[in-house]
């Protein structure tokens, strides 16, 4: 039988729209010394959860994350038609209203554009959209050209009037979207959430960004492991960390070679919406906050190791970046 998704309107008369794959969840009891754990999707990726704590309070603390994510979700989505992201792309250049978290989470997604000398930015979605690096095609250079006239995290306009959290897109053609810096953000509040339950230990891994607060009981960190871009099945070793968040962002995660030859990634320049040039691979960004890991992950990788390792050294806030080369070499920012 095949489930039809249509959106539904909650109490408030709001609009509810259907996550695919919603109701899939796995859980771990704690045993034998391990952390009770949950698994789930959300965000178009796997979110695994690892606590340590009393049975009750590991479950509650679960599914008030899977609670959290399931809202967010739906704010920030920019494919769920009523997210406050869709509404401000479809809305041809009017004002928006959209939820204070929406807000928050954009305001401080243009700090990072205007840090990134270029390199980040979160209109460019009209550009990457173009690209298919599942089937290997290579956009049409004019079609590339028109979307890179759109991309300008500028014309993201943010206020606040009457109480009410406003944005609007001054270019009707642009888009927004916050896949880029989402998580990270979101990370954070469910770190914050899951803490609140008394639980000890805490991991968070969405699809790969990691936040983690308190160590395992035995006092041990946890170990974030850091890619070999040439084998990214294989690591090439681990940050041990009892508090903060590790992203690594790769060329590796989304690729292809042409039949000419040409290797294409993922991470492209904002300016041309090609492929970036960099001589990194990968890159590890470690901070306190997940956000930070987040915001300055792709723009360290974009703009290579030299520019990288300068970024790092004007911004505290970055505790440590590990650049990898296309060999595995490891090159520290700190």
């Amino acid at each position: 039988m095949c489930a039809i998704l249509t959106a539904m309107e909650n109490e408030n008369g709001q609009h509810t729209d259907p996550i695919p794959d919603e109701a899939f969840v796995q859980l771990r009891a704690a045993e034998a010394g391990k952390p009770a754990a949950v698994r789930f999707l959300a965000f178009n990726t796997v979110v695994d959860i690892e606590a340590y704590g009393e049975d009750g309070a590991c479950a509650a603390a679960f599914d008030e994350a899977r609670a959290l994510c399931r809202t967010y979700e739906r704010l920030f989505s920019r494919t769920l038609p009523h997210s406050d992201i869709a509404r401000v792309n479809g809305a041809g250049g009017a004002a928006v209203a959209v939820d204070p978290l929406t807000y928050d989470l954009l305001s401080r997604a243009a700090a990072y554009c205007a840090a990134s000398e270029g390199a980040f930015d979160i209109t460019v979605g009209p550009a990457v959209r173009l690209w298919n690096f599942h089937e290997g095609t290579v956009p049409d250079p004019d079609a590339l050209a028109e979307a890179v006239r759109h991309v300008d995290w500028r014309q993201l306009k943010l206020w606040k009037e009457g109480g009410a959290c406003l944005a609007r897109l001054a270019d009707p053609a642009a888009a927004v979207d916050a896949g880029g810096i989402a998580k990270g953000w979101i990370a954070d509040r469910l770190i914050d959430a899951l803490a609140a339950h008394d639980l000890g230990g805490i991991i968070v891994n969405l699809g790969g960004n990691v936040a983690v607060r308190g160590a395992k009981p035995s006092g041990e960190p946890w170990g974030i492991g850091v890619r070999n871009p040439a084998d990214p099945a294989t690591l090439l070793g681990a940050v041990p960390l009892a508090a903060g968040s590790a992203v690594t962002s790769g060329i590796y995660e989304r690729c292809f070679t042409a039949p000419d030859g040409t290797f294409y990634h993922h991470i492209l320049d904002p300016r041309t919406g090609m492929p970036a040039e960099t001589d990194v691979a990968g890159v590890t960004v470690i901070c306190e906050q997940s956000i930070d890991a987040e915001g300055f992950s792709t723009t360290l990788l974009a703009l290579g190791t030299e520019r990288g390792r300068a970024l790092v050294q004007r911004h505290p806030e970055i505790l440590q970046a590990f650049f990898v080369d296309r060999e595995g070499r490891i090159t520290p920012a700190r």
